[in-house]
């Protein structure tokens, strides 16, 4: 998510809260950075209709851990068409969420990035904090962080309030700035496609490493 300002309409900016799966388990929770000004500001829903989400959501399913809505291969990825079209995906296992909990914003144009002092501050910082105690009473193993910015913010939640117990990963954000960032030679010469598959089994893995139950012998 880039620091600049960026011109999108009018932004909602109310909070979006987790995606939960509606019974059962939560093994695993990923983490991203805010919800962006075309996707989860106006789906309501972590992830879905931002640019980055939609791989995120692709290696979810691909796993079994996201149910998406068949719909949503004939569309644009787009929180608004979503929404308008009563869309929603299923999560099984997982949570997904924000370090930041609601698109940033100054004036209800401009989008920019949440600064340091948002996502540190002490009513963020306790907010993280109680959706974590929520998660660990349904069984919470590990968390997966999506960029910088949400590793970063989860060193501070865990510093206030250390949990042991818990495993963490940390990938690069799915955006194409993180997925370069990955690359070789910082992805020169790298179809985009590639570094986006390569992503999506890296978070595969860090989704089980963190304690989501591998599929049974045999499961496709």
């Amino acid at each position: 998510m880039s620091a600049a300002r960026i011109e999108v309409g009018r932004i909602l900016g109310t909070p979006v809260h987790m995606l939960l799966p509606q019974e059962g388990a939560v093994h695993v929770l990923i983490v991203g950075e805010a919800p962006g000004p075309r996707g989860a500001d106006k789906s309501g829903i972590p992830f879905f209709g931002d640019a980055a989400g939609k791989h995120l959501y692709q290696a979810l399913a691909r796993m079994g851990a996201v149910t998406l809505p068949p719909e949503v291969d004939d569309m644009p990825w787009d929180g608004a068409l979503f929404t308008a079209a009563g869309l929603a995906p299923i999560s099984h296992g997982v949570a997904l969420g924000n370090a930041f909990d609601r698109c940033p914003t100054d004036d209800g144009q401009s989008f920019r990035a949440p600064i340091r002092a948002e996502l540190e501050s002490q009513r963020n910082i306790s907010r993280l904090n109680r959706d974590l105690d929520q998660l660990v009473s349904r069984g919470l193993k590990g968390i997966v962080t999506l960029g910088r910015v949400a590793t970063r913010t989860f060193d501070v939640v865990f510093k206030q309030k250390p949990r042991a117990d818990i495993a963490r990963r940390a990938l690069p954000h799915p955006s194409a700035q993180g997925l370069l960032s990955m690359a070789p030679d910082r992805g020169k010469g790298s179809r985009m496609t590639d570094l986006q598959e390569a992503w999506m089994v890296r978070c595969e893995y860090a989704i089980l490493q963190a304690g989501y139950p591998a599929p049974a012998s045999g499961d496709t």
